[in-house]
């Protein structure tokens, strides 16, 4: 295959996800029904975020500098399930390289990633020698394994060996300079809420100027409260919150969100931790000694950092350039198609 046919074929895929397709309505119905974290409205902005990206502008800009090779090399693709389709840039940029893909699906896949797959096989048969989804990998030449920091230590000790790119936990955090407008405020909710706040991308924590009102904060979030409606959040929303009472912690609570100071970055679920700052220099260079334990950063303010910044509002909306942890798979793929 050509990398036009590869684009053509995501291209089509594109355009079939932003379609009224009556298979995708069945997709959202069971993929909600056998994991109720992937509710109808986050799997399709899953899929609306995904086709952004599949369009021929968008696909040859990202390809502009990389050959058009075809390899004769398998490479291992361990997904992980917390949001949906959470992997599928994995997918996309070894399939797009000309790579063969082995595809360890996450048991809360719901069956999205199959589904997937088979629709790019449909559009472009010649897919189907490039495609495996897998109980157990083997023969593979290379890895992509996403998970949990404990996780990663299985993927070092047993992949360790052969080139890979391995990921671990990592949180996204928001910075407010108390200038921001409600609109913004209200932006911020999203990148809060979208997916229960499940994903490496899911603001966990923000830091505050020192004085800073929260009701602020709460009121202009306040449209986010249907998602206490959720079950499975609202157990863990009433967990935490109990746990706080108990223990007598501190904290600040709208009735669907938990806000209580602490200095780690990783907050449990239905909770986000906040720091207060005084200088944002300082604040600044905090941050970036903590780069390595950072996805992303939101924030309205200008601060140079070497942390992928977005406006608030903006983290869930990744591009074909904002590689997960700041790995460019594309780079690692082609230096080793050009080394065989």
């Amino acid at each position: 295959m050509t990398q036009k046919q590869r684009i053509d074929a995501f291209v089509s895929l594109g355009n079939f996800l932003r379609s009224d397709d009556q298979k995708l309505d069945i997709l959202l119905d069971n993929a909600s029904i056998k994991n109720p974290w992937y509710t109808k409205n986050n799997v399709r902005k899953q899929l609306a975020t995904l086709s952004a990206n599949l369009t021929p502008e968008n696909l040859q800009n990202w390809l502009v500098g990389y050959p058009d090779v075809t390899v004769d090399q398998t490479v291992g693709i361990i997904l992980a399930g917390n949001i949906p389709l959470v992997g599928f840039h994995d997918i996309l940029c070894v399939l797009i390289a000309g790579f063969r893909a082995q595809i360890k699906t996450s048991s809360d896949d719901a069956g999205l990633t199959s589904f997937l797959m088979q629709e790019l096989i449909t559009i472009e048969p010649k897919f189907a020698t490039y495609i495996d989804i897998v109980e157990r990998l083997s023969g593979f030449d290379l890895i992509i394994a996403t998970g949990s920091d404990n996780s990663s230590r299985y993927f070092e000790y047993y992949f360790g060996k052969k080139p890979h790119i391995i990921r671990k936990n990592r949180n996204s955090i928001a910075l407010l300079t108390g200038n921001e407008s409600a609109q913004q405020l209200h932006q911020l909710g999203f990148d809060i809420f979208d997916y229960f706040g499940l994903g490496c991308r899911s603001v966990s924590k923000i830091l505050l100027p020192k004085g800073y009102d929260i009701a602020v904060f709460f009121e202009a979030i306040e449209e986010f409260r249907p998602i206490s409606t959720h079950h499975k959040y609202t157990n863990n929303y009433d967990y935490n919150k109990s746990i706080y009472l108990i223990n007598g912690d501190k904290h600040f609570d709208n009735g669907f969100l938990l806000v209580k100071e602490d200095e780690r970055l990783a907050s449990p679920l239905a909770v986000v931790f906040f720091e207060e700052y005084a200088d944002l220099a300082a604040v600044t260079l905090n941050l970036e000694n903590s780069a390595s334990s950072i996805q992303c950063l939101v924030t309205e303010a200008t601060i140079e950092t070497s942390i992928p910044t977005f406006p608030l509002g903006g983290s869930q909306s990744p591009r074909l350039t904002d590689y997960a942890d700041g790995v460019n798979v594309l780079a690692f793929l082609m230096d080793h198609a050009t080394q065989n």
